[in-house]
């Protein structure tokens, strides 16, 4: 199956591999798709582990949760090997009971215990 974070590539060499087989994200805009591809999936384990614990909601997911239907970066700051911080500012498309909607956020992201999480974002 194709990945759903967009790159041309399949899911198990993409995003599956920090999703399925416990790879680290080299950077935060790897960690970046591979959560949008995790929310995709609805793979709340993912999406937890890869979380600043301090700020991850009690639910992830509810009964209107979207279907996601498209992800495009549009800018990166930082988030390579060395940083300690980093930024991807994204925008996604995605449908609820067949209406299209589009979230654009700065997500921020650390880099904690060797791996990078997310920690916030913030949206328009």
């Amino acid at each position: 199956m194709d990945c759903p974070c967009g790159l041309e590539a399949k899911y198990t060499s993409c995003c599956g591999r920090f999703i399925d087989a416990g790879e680290v994200a080299e950077t935060a805009e790897q960690l970046m798709r591979s959560r949008y591809a995790g929310y995709v999936l609805r793979n709340e384990t993912y999406l937890r582990r890869t979380w600043v614990p301090k700020h991850c909601p009690a639910s992830i997911f509810n009964d209107e949760s979207p279907q996601w239907i498209g992800l495009k970066i549009l800018h990166t700051q930082d988030g390579q090997s060395g940083d300690t911080t980093g930024k991807v500012e994204f925008s996604a498309r995605y449908k609820i009971n067949g209406r299209a909607f589009r979230l654009h956020e700065t997500s921020e992201f650390v880099f904690e215990d060797d791996c990078w999480l997310y920690s916030k974002g913030a949206s328009d």
